[in-house]
This record gives C-alpha cells, sequence and structure tokens, in this order.
C-alpha cells in the first residue's frame, strides 16, 4: 500500500476542509471495507485519507417531520437491527441482510454502500472505470461480460451499480444529503447514481470535496419489499435485485415504484412496469406481465442474457412478497 497522510477528525466542521478538488487527491474512510481493499490493489492510491468514523453527527437513526433519517456512519448490522426500520422499512431490511458476512455488516456503513465503487473486475484489474483499450474501444462487450450490464448499457458503461441499499432507498422515495465547506445540498437517491461518460467521471453524484453526512426516507405508505437471487447464498454479490414499493387500494395498485438492482449502472427505476400496474390487483397475471415490461428495453451482452430471466423472477417475487405483508 502506498504511504499517505491520515487524518482523524472529529466533527464535520474539521472534516470537510481535509477534503481536495478533484478526485484522488483524498479519500473519505468510514467502514474502509472497500476503500483498504482499492487501497492495497493500487486502484485507488490517495496522498490523504481522512477518518469519519469519530463524527459523532453522522451516526444514528432518527424519526422526524421529514421521515426517516439515516446517519451516513450507521452500519448495516445497526440498520438491520433498528425496531422501525425492520417494522416499517423491511425492503431495507432485505437488502441489507444480503451482506451475508457479519463482520461487513457489523463495519461497512449505509454512506459506504451508496459510495462504493464497482465490483467490475476490470475496474478491480487496473483497466479503469470504463474499461477501455488504448484506442478508447471497451473490452467488455467482446470479452467477459456475464457479470455485466444488460440495461444503460448503450453508452460507454458496461459495470453494474454495486449498491445494496440504492434500489430500495430510491423505490422508497429517499433522499441523500452532501455536505462540502461552501455548503449543503439535496438529491433524490436516484440521482445520486450516474452512468458515467468518460473515464476520469465517477458513478455517483458525490463531488470530491464533499461527505455524504445522512440519507432521509420518508414516512413509509403502504408497503415494500426486496429480492434478492445470486448464485450462492453465503458470501456473493447478487446477479438480479428487486425492490418495490407500493400504495395499495381496495386491493388494487394505486402507486408502484419498482427499482431493479446489479443489472444496469445505476439503480434502473422500472416505469413502464410500475404504471402498468396501477389500477390493477396483483396476481400471478398482472406481476408476470409487470416483470416482462420492467426488462423490456434490455440489451444483453454476449454472455449475460440470463439476467434477464433473473431480473424478472425477482421482480415478481418482491411485488408477491409486497402484496402478502399487505
Amino acid at each position: 500500500m502506498q504511504a499517505f497522510q491520515y487524518a482523524n477528525p472529529t466533527s464535520l466542521k474539521d472534516a470537510l476542509p481535509l477534503l481536495a478538488g478533484e478526485w484522488g487527491q483524498a479519500d473519505v474512510l468510514a467502514g474502509g471495507t472497500d476503500l483498504l481493499a482499492l487501497m492495497k490493489d493500487y486502484i485507488h492510491t490517495p496522498p490523504r485519507v481522512i477518518s469519519i468514523t469519530h463524527i459523532k453527527e453522522l451516526a444514528g437513526i432518527h424519526q422526524n417531520a421529514d421521515g426517516l433519517r439515516i446517519g451516513a456512519l450507521v452500519t448495516l448490522e445497526e440498520l438491520i437491527e433498528n425496531p422501525l426500520v425492520r417494522a416499517e422499512y423491511p425492503a431495507l431490511v432485505t437488502a441489507a441482510q444480503g451482506v451475508a458476512s457479519p463482520q461487513i455488516r457489523n463495519l461497512g456503513t449505509v454512506g459506504g454502500d451508496l459510495c462504493q465503487r464497482p465490483r467490475c473486475w476490470y475496474f478491480r484489474n487496473g483497466f479503469g472505470l470504463l474499461a477501455q483499450d488504448k484506442d478508447g474501444r471497451s473490452l467488455v462487450p467482446n470479452g467477459e461480460n456475464q457479470y455485466h450490464a444488460i440495461l444503460g448499457n448503450r453508452g460507454p458503461a458496461y459495470f453494474v451499480s454495486a449498491s445494496s441499499l440504492g434500489p430500495p432507498l430510491i423505490a422508497l422515495g429517499a433522499k441523500v444529503r452532501l455536505a462540502s465547506a461552501a455548503g449543503s445540498r439535496e438529491l433524490d437517491a436516484a440521482q445520486f447514481f450516474v452512468s458515467p461518460a468518460r473515464p476520469g467521471d465517477r458513478e455517483i453524484a458525490l463531488k470530491p470535496n464533499e461527505i455524504l453526512t445522512e440519507i432521509v426516507v420518508p414516512a413509509a405508505r403502504g408497503r415494500n419489499a426486496t429480492c434478492e437471487i445470486r448464485q450462492k447464498q453465503s458470501l456473493d454479490w447478487p446477479l438480479a435485485t428487486a425492490s418495490v414499493a407500493l400504495d395499495l387500494k381496495d386491493g388494487a395498485v394505486a402507486a408502484a415504484r419498482i427499482v431493479l438492482g446489479h443489472v444496469a449502472p445505476v439503480p434502473w427505476l422500472a416505469d413502464k412496469a410500475g404504471d402498468y400496474l396501477r389500477s390493477k390487483p396483483l396476481n400471478e397475471a398482472t406481476t408476470t406481465e409487470a416483470a416482462k415490461l420492467a426488462l423490456a428495453d434490455a440489451t444483453p451482452l454476449s454472455q449475460n442474457a440470463y439476467k434477464i430471466t433473473l431480473a424478472q423472477a425477482a421482480v415478481r417475487r418482491a411485488l408477491l412478497e409486497a402484496r402478502g405483508k399487505a
């Protein structure tokens, strides 16, 4: 690992001036489950690392007038064990439980999950975020691509978003709050994830001089659920996920948000499927049709067409799970 400066501020006010104006000059350390691995592999070699683990204002889960406030330093295990989250936001609990390693759940943070880098093996082996050769051509379409994107892959990005919590937070209409020395701003969770267009871009809207401070989830309405499909239930990354949030009235769907995970460079909002379900009952026929519509725009690569079937199954199971809870 390359030598670096280490800062350990105890307040957000002290931490923010330590950040840099461009990526690569400073990195934020929370649980470290992703950053330290990247540093050991020389994917990231920041001259300065800023630990935020002792900034108390970034911790805790609290209910307020805006909904549920989740501090960026809340661990996945804290999220799972919180009684209010378990009662009102099962989609979040299931997604966090999908991180099957107790060590990672107890160290990894909510903010870190949203900010983690892609698990793409090209990126992790030093080929860059867009995995391009010296002539600017992607290595993915004609290479090993069985775990890559089937949606949103008509641009230069083929990796899939690694965030477990991104899909349920988007389905639930959450917002993320970001702070810099110049002030703070708030984004819809869906706007936080972006598909990069150039090799130097990032896959999130966070700027190099900002820290993600908290996530605000609106008061739960209706029911929500997450379904993940993976090769094995031990420590492994999902092949496809679906998170849904439903408003039900008189046995029919008043509103539905369906978000797919691990199938696109960003968590993928399936608007067509949600629109189709409006005013319809949830049954085998309607959930099957919604699942088909959710993947209608898929453009699989040479080795990952199987993801269409898996993602459709995840949508159906998540919808039926949410219906059952109703």
